[in-house]
């Protein structure tokens, strides 16, 4: 079971199973005590699936979920800032990239974005059963998932994902990492030059992207490309013993 959710007359929750634990966000909670009703139902689902890490995001700090979390003991754990920037981007690239080729690249790619995000609570220790799962997502699209090889090696790749149904439609840089062993080339630029190029080229106007509140290199690479914060979206956790 890797979605689960959870109904209630206050709201509804939308569990994801993370390859550290368990991520929700809640939708439709008007008050506090409607929030920590769903909270507390999350928490009890977590439970009866074994349990592990619950961690519950306040999307751009909304202090409804903010004051639930903090009522039932959650922590806070992470802030992760979304960086918006208008398209195109007036600077040149020169980088090799070819799409990922389903079926041929998946376990490359699983090597470099486990070795890069090692210290990553979600993005870290995916399995192919994860990076499966996300292909078979409506919005999946090899032709904006592209990859930079070195003498035939994965050196770094920029995965796209488009949001048109959202106004203003929005390109993301959905994931984006350099092998560790190629670190110091610049392919983090130029990487993300790459992405937001063809996000331009599929017609969208607005390129986006999360970044970890405690990625300073991260922060001013994209603060160095033009990108403006959005908003903050506040991330709490809790330990869920199994029943």
């Amino acid at each position: 079971m890797r979605h689960l959710e959870i109904a209630r007359p206050t709201g509804r929750a939308h569990l994801e199973r993370v390859p550290t634990g368990w991520s929700v966000d809640l939708e439709l909670a008007a008050d506090e005590d409607g929030a920590m009703d769903l909270l507390r139902a999350a928490i009890g689902a977590v439970r009866e699936a074994g349990g592990g890490v619950l961690r519950h995001w306040a999307r751009a700090g909304d202090p409804v979920s903010v004051a639930a979390s903090q009522s039932l003991g959650l922590a806070l754990t992470r802030e992760l800032h979304q960086l918006r920037r208008p398209l195109p981007v007036e600077e040149t690239w020169d980088l090799d990239v070819r799409p990922f080729v389903p079926g041929a690249d998946e376990a490359a790619w699983l090597d470099v974005n486990n070795r890069a995000f090692r210290w990553h609570p979600e993005q870290g220790g995916w399995t192919l059963e994860d990076l499966q799962a996300r292909m078979a997502e409506p919005w999946f699209d090899p032709r904006g998932f592209l990859l930079h090889e070195v003498d035939g090696r994965l050196a770094g790749f920029c995965w796209t994902k488009a949001h048109r149904a959202v106004s203003p439609p929005l390109g993301e840089i959905y994931v984006i990492a350099v092998d560790p062993d190629f670190s110091g080339r610049g392919l983090g630029r130029a990487l993300t030059l790459a992405g937001l190029d063809h996000l331009f080229t599929s017609g969208l106007g607005v390129g986006m992207l999360y970044v970890e509140g405690t990625n300073e290199a991260a922060l001013r690479l994209y603060d160095g490309l033009g990108f403006e914060r959005h908003h903050i979206d506040l991330g709490f956790a809790i330990e869920v013993p199994g029943s």
